[in-house]
């Protein structure tokens, strides 16, 4: 019974995988698509390049780092939302330090 219960779970967890990654590949080519194939304005397209990377961002956590918002789980989400917030503020402060030196240097 165990065995038959090990192997249930590990193809679940293999199609998940694969669906995963189909959607990850196709986001991508989405996004390089629309980039390469289209006439339309670069607002557009950056827009439809933000969407495509937020759902990108949102299936890697949940087929790939299987978090999601169970009770379980949340511990693990607000780890990473935290180092999101870090290397957000690092970032953002080396980018603004980075413009204000600038300004300076040709003013």
């Amino acid at each position: 019974m165990s065995s038959i219960r090990h192997e249930e779970d590990f193809r679940r967890e293999r199609r998940n995988y694969f669906v995963g990654l189909v959607l990850a590949i196709l986001l991508t080519l989405a996004a390089f698509g629309s980039v390469a194939w289209t006439d339309w304005p670069r607002m557009t397209i950056l827009w439809i390049i933000l969407g495509c990377a937020i759902v990108q961002i949102v299936v890697h956590f949940h087929y790939f780092l299987h978090i999601n918002l169970a009770k379980s789980k949340r511990e693990d989400l607000q780890l990473i939302l935290f180092s999101f917030m870090i290397v957000t503020v690092m970032a953002g402060g080396t980018i603004w330090i980075l413009y204000n030196l600038d300004m300076r240097m040709m003013g």
